[in-house]
């Protein structure tokens, strides 16, 4: 019971503990997702104030009559304010040779030829490109990201690009506003895999492709969620959150388990070793006690033993034949018949006279030997009366039965007649049905009656204590 109950209060620490861990995982979840949504809502609200300011260039490169409006009126119509933000690069204007035309930041830009850009070449041959976002790359002396958008005809024609630019100080300038931990990350991929921006930043990494990693495909494809795996950059082991909306850039927010589940750890550590040290002094406690009862109870069932036992013939005493009697009596007032044999050796004075009393002890114990072979089930009972004397007490036995099994005990004493071991025996057999009224001594009277009556016939013969019903012996 000891063990099993330190067992169940382990199982309930452990299962404690997962619920803290869980609790420990799911915050991290919750938090991680908070940080995810608050930089995707920065990031998106940034480019779509900066797409919107693409889109009036495209619309009024349309509705406008550019050749007949000066430039300067033409500057103040095409490019808002937003455009000048701290972030954002000059918007350019490039026609549908990839010449430059227009420039937010000058009224008079140098000539210059775009036809071999990827944003140019993106543009000019998918009509449905919408907002491209390039590459990282240096642009104009400075990291950036590029923002372009198609002008088309109203014939659909391809007439040109806006090209704009989001500077890299802009993700660093939000990055450091937030706390990260040593080994947490964020990324913020583009839709084809190529990581646009990642804290802690690594100037390798960015620009490069994952779309090969089975992780970041099951991110860009899944509308948000989270999974635990090692980071195919820096091989660190984290829980990744995202929030995967439909704009063209994703946010991934990665927490490293070990800061997840760091404190977990040491907790499990500290509750575990004194469980460890508790169960191990519980379970040692217990067999020690265990093994000092099992003596005891050894040691009880020896005494018992003993003081049930006849020394010399090694079957039950006069003590246990008394309490089996009684206990045996009581059961038969189910009317249930009750029979004793009582066997006593003959001549067994002279015979210990002649052999010596070590013979005469010898002798008794084969007797016994022979009466203990006819108590064949548990309920019966073999025992030493006393000096040469033995009962043999057969619970649900009537007369008949007793009588036979009398004689077998007769005929087995005889059988062992060799040499000096000749020897006989005689058996008084007594049967009743016990009742309230009566008592054990009323069946050892009629039984040791009979007895008397086969030593009076002489000897080495059976007798009932129905005179009637006496067996002699051929």
């Amino acid at each position: 019971m000891s063990v099993l109950a330190t067992l169940a209060f382990m199982t309930i620490c452990a299962s404690v503990l997962l619920d803290i861990r869980s609790g420990k995982e799911e915050l991290a979840r919750q938090s991680s997702e908070n940080l995810a949504a608050t930089i995707d809502a920065d990031l998106s609200r940034n480019i779509e104030i900066y797409d919107l300011s693409l889109r009036n260039v495209v619309n009024n490169m349309l509705e406008l009559d550019t050749q007949h409006i000066s430039l300067p009126i033409l500057h103040l119509i095409l490019f808002d304010h937003a455009a000048t933000a701290k972030y954002y690069g000059p918007i350019r204007v490039f026609d549908a040779d990839g010449n430059l035309k227009l420039d937010s930041s000058t009224l008079h830009p140098a000539q210059e030829n775009r036809a071999d850009e990827e944003y140019f070449k993106v543009h000019r041959d998918n009509r449905d490109a919408g907002l491209y976002i390039g590459d990282p790359s240096v642009y104009r002396n400075t990291f950036a990201v590029v923002l372009s958008r198609r002008i088309t005809g109203y014939d659909g024609k391809f007439l040109g690009v806006v090209v704009g630019s989001l500077r890299y100080s802009y993700f660093h300038d939000l990055f450091g506003k937030l706390t990260f931990n040593p080994e947490d990350s964020v990324t913020i991929f583009r839709r084809d895999g190529v990581v646009m921006m990642r804290q802690p930043f690594d100037i390798a990494v960015i620009g490069k492709s994952l779309s090969d990693s089975g992780t970041v495909r099951h991110i860009l494809e899944t509308p948000s969620g989270s999974t635990k795996t090692r980071s195919e950059i820096d091989s660190i082991e984290r829980m990744y959150v995202w929030r995967n909306s439909e704009r063209p850039l994703v946010v991934v927010v990665g927490k490293s388990l070990d800061s997840i589940y760091g404190t977990w750890w040491t907790q499990t550590l500290i509750i575990g070793g004194l469980m460890f040290v508790l169960s191990i002094f519980a379970i040692g406690t217990t067999l020690f006690l265990t093994r000092e009862i099992s003596r005891r109870a050894a040691a009880e069932k020896r005494l018992s033993q003993l003081a049930t036992t006849d020394a010399l013939t090694g079957i039950d005493n006069r003590r246990r034949f008394d309490e089996r009697i009684l206990d045996e009596w009581r059961r038969g007032w189910q009317k249930l018949p009750l029979s004793l044999l009582m066997i006593d050796a003959d001549h067994f004075k002279a015979f210990n006279d002649l052999f010596g009393h070590q013979a005469g002890d010898q002798l008794l114990a084969r007797i016994a030997a022979c009466v203990a072979e006819s108590a064949k089930r548990p309920a019966d009972c073999a025992a030493r009366y006393g000096g040469e004397e033995f009962v043999l007490l057969l619970p649900n036995t009537d007369l008949a039965g007793a009588l036979k099994l009398a004689e077998e005990v007769r005929d087995r004493v005889v059988r062992l007649s060799a040499d000096k071991w000749a020897t006989t025996v005689s058996v008084g057999v007594a049967c009743l049905v016990p009742d309230m009224a009566g008592s054990p001594k009323d069946l050892i009277e009629a039984a040791d009656k009979a007895l008397y009556e086969a030593k009076e016939q002489g000897r080495n013969r059976c007798v009932a204590s129905d005179a009637e019903r006496a067996t002699e012996a051929a």
